[in-house]
């Protein structure tokens, strides 16, 4: 049995794609008994998404690790029964499904908390289970669109710009945690469960920080590229081989700057330069200035002379870069190697979440479809090997 910060609960994932499966991703790396319940013969979609090794998807491999798959047909009478069944052992279920779906199979939290009312139920969608746009589908680039990330991000003089990861789904799924975490806080206080609904369009805009306050007192925000709008230098700049990033987020980094590595005295003095402020508004004038001394140089050599001078700087990395860092692939676990019983040896994302005595763990892989089907139908409801023949051959698993 794992032993985590959270292996005293039991999670029934009916997830798919990215948001929910992150969710109870995070759940399951901290220990939770996390049962992925898939549609029998399909399974999640994400089964067909690429790159593959051997035939097994590895964005399914990488999201699923560290939970047991069950699978079970909704749709009829018994398998929903069987799942209300499953609903009186458990603490959570987690779905992602439009609004109202689960509703319509009679399995909304109304019905749920009927027989647990212990149940903490959470979803995630892309517009929230209430507000003129609840019924709307929404996938991660709907959020970013909508949410107005797209609007603020890109090259100055450009078109508005996807992020380059499902940040969306992400930021859904990492708040779809918290809101799951904070639910069972709660329950210990009011003495039940509760709904937990979460919106991938309102994590987008709750991500948004400045933007919305730059908006509301002087309009639309300009695409501005790797510049920062709040503080400056805070770019990428040229560098002999490429670009580098430098982050002065105050008027103290910017005078160790200006001392210890162009040693331009004479830009402390410049009036356009004096505050964070005058830079913010200058930083045409200002960036020319600083990459007369940074194109001199490579990219190691700038990073390193303006780190030692205790400013923050960085090389811009590539995959290849972070995938095999001393620092974040290996001192921090950022990828951990994992063993696939059909993929083989793999690498997944690891956990951000540190906690120093009960640690994350990522040890055992994405499971095949029904894998653990004997295992739950037996253990958790009692049902012999012949009775899950049975729900075999009807379909119903």
């Amino acid at each position: 049995m794992k032993k985590g910060a959270l292996s005293n609960i039991k999670v029934l994932d009916l997830t798919r794609v990215l948001a929910g499966p992150y969710c109870t991703m995070m759940l399951a790396d901290f220990g939770a008994d996390v049962i992925k319940i898939e549609m029998p013969r399909k399974g999640d979609d994400t089964r067909g998404f690429g790159p593959f090794v051997n035939g097994e998807s590895l964005y399914y491999a990488n999201i699923n690790r560290n939970k047991k798959g069950i699978t079970l047909n909704l749709k009829s009478e018994e398998g929903k029964n069987i799942f209300l069944e499953m609903v009186k052992h458990a603490d959570v279920v987690v779905e992602n499904y439009r609004p109202g779906v689960m509703e319509k199979l009679g399995l909304g939290y109304d019905e749920l908390a009927k027989v647990n009312n212990q149940i903490i139920y959470g979803a995630v969608s892309g517009f929230g289970c209430y507000g003129p746009y609840s019924e709307r589908p929404g996938y991660d680039i709907i959020a970013q669109a909508m949410g107005g990330l797209m609007s603020i991000t890109g090259q100055e003089g450009g078109e508005p710009t996807r992020v380059g990861n499902a940040m969306g789904d992400v930021l859904g799924g990492m708040n779809l945690t918290i809101g799951i975490l904070t639910a069972l806080n709660a329950r210990k206080i009011i003495g039940k469960g509760q709904r937990v609904d979460v919106s991938l369009v309102d994590s987008v805009v709750s991500s948004l920080e400045t933007g919305i306050q730059r908006y509301f007192d002087s309009g639309q925000p300009e695409l501005m590229g790797n510049r920062y709008a709040s503080a400056y230098p805070y770019d990428s700049f040229k560098a002999s081989d490429g670009s580098f990033v430098i982050g002065c987020g105050n008027d103290k980094l910017f005078e160790k700057l200006c001392k210890k590595v162009l040693f331009r005295e004479d830009l402390l003095i410049d009036e356009r330069f004096k505050t964070n402020l005058n830079r913010c508004e200058h930083y045409k004038a200002l960036k020319p200035e600083i990459e007369k001394w940074s194109v001199k140089h490579t990219i190691k050599e700038a990073v390193d002379l303006i780190s030692e001078a205790g400013v923050p700087a960085a090389p811009i990395y590539n995959l290849d870069c972070v995938t095999t860092d001393k620092h974040i692939a290996k001192a921090r676990e950022m990828i951990v190697d994992i063993s696939h019983p059909i993929i083989g040896n793999m690498k997944v994302n690891g956990n951000p979440v540190k906690l120093m005595t009960t640690k994350a763990k990522i040890d055992m892989p994405a499971p095949s479809l029904g894998e653990s089907n004997e295992e739950i139908y037996n253990g958790w409801l009692g049902f012999d090997s012949d009775k899950i023949k049975d729900l075999k051959e009807n379909g119903v698993i």
